[in-house]
């Protein structure tokens, strides 16, 4: 069932935001980030930093850079300026071959402006004719240090070092909705997208990967990690409705929009020209 009116998609319009000026971090000669320059005055205080108005340069050594990013975060950090701390370490790529050029703080990513890579999946239900009838949704908990209480997909959540995406997709579906191998089988890719949007903790940009999970009637996910709040399955009209609003996450209501997009579900004109720049590939 499509919705009677195309929603305005608040995700479309803040997927792609740019409130602050913005300058180059470069690793080596590649540009990995882009750092608030209202942050330029802080980082001239490092020695390991090259600091312009221009830009802003890591200069050590290749083998020097994780030592030298910790205790830059680190300080960061004690002076309030970093935020989200979350004590887990992440790749630091070159956005344009996914290359890993350094291990760093995850809360530093988005301080920095580098690129991330997340893995969600749609979870759904079908209805008679075989078509989604039905989204499962998820709520945050009120606990988390990034968009507490706010509507989520099924399965969410950040790569970290050493897993690809579908491998992160297969460890988040346990921890977060209590799904093993045998209930993802039926998984099947989405799309690519991909955001770059100020927000309060820095720069998210990130790649955004989709899969699709049918779900059996009768399968309740049950969170196992305490991050999510609740789940809820909802009809398709009532689900979208939610993610066209500020109350789902940015990410998850782009992965909802293109799931309904290749469903069928969403077929207006102006919506789909909004979301074409964003996908950028397939998963998987």
């Amino acid at each position: 069932m499509k919705p009677p009116t195309p929603p305005a998609w608040y995700a479309l319009g803040a997927a792609m935001r740019a409130d602050l000026r913005r300058v180059p971090f470069v690793v080596g000669d590649l540009v990995v980030g882009a750092v608030a320059a209202g942050e330029l005055d802080a980082l001239s205080a490092f020695d390991e930093l090259q600091v312009h108005e221009d830009g802003v340069v890591l200069a050590v050594a290749p083998d020097e850079r994780d030592a030298a990013l910790a205790r830059i975060n680190a300080a960061l950090r004690d002076a309030g300026r970093l935020r989200g701390w979350r004590d887990e370490p992440f790749p630091l790529y070159d956005p344009a071959t996914l290359t890993v050029l350094a291990h760093f703080e995850r809360a530093a990513a988005r301080y920095w402006g580098t690129l991330t890579l997340g893995a969600h999946a749609t979870g759904w239900v079908a209805g008679p004719d075989g078509r989604p009838a039905a989204l499962w949704i998820a709520q945050r908990s009120f606990t988390k240090s990034t968009d507490p209480g706010l509507h989520d997909n099924l399965i969410g959540g950040g790569v970290p070092i050493g897993q690809t995406p579908e491998q992160t997709l297969v460890r988040e579906a346990w921890e977060e909705a209590g799904l093993d191998a045998e209930a993802l089988a039926p998984r099947r890719p989405g799309r690519v997208l991909r955001t770059a949007r100020d927000i309060p903790e820095g720069l998210q940009h990130e790649l955004i990967h989709g899969w699709d999970i049918e779900l059996p009637a009768g399968v309740v996910p049950r969170n196992q990690d305490g991050e999510v709040h609740a789940f809820r399955l909802l009809d398709v009209e009532a689900a979208l409705a939610l993610a066209a609003t500020a109350a789902m996450t940015v990410d998850a209501a782009l992965v909802t929009l293109d799931f309904a997009v290749r469903h069928g579900l969403v077929d207006d004109d102006a919506t789909l020209a909004r979301l074409a720049p964003l996908v950028v590939g397939l998963s998987g």
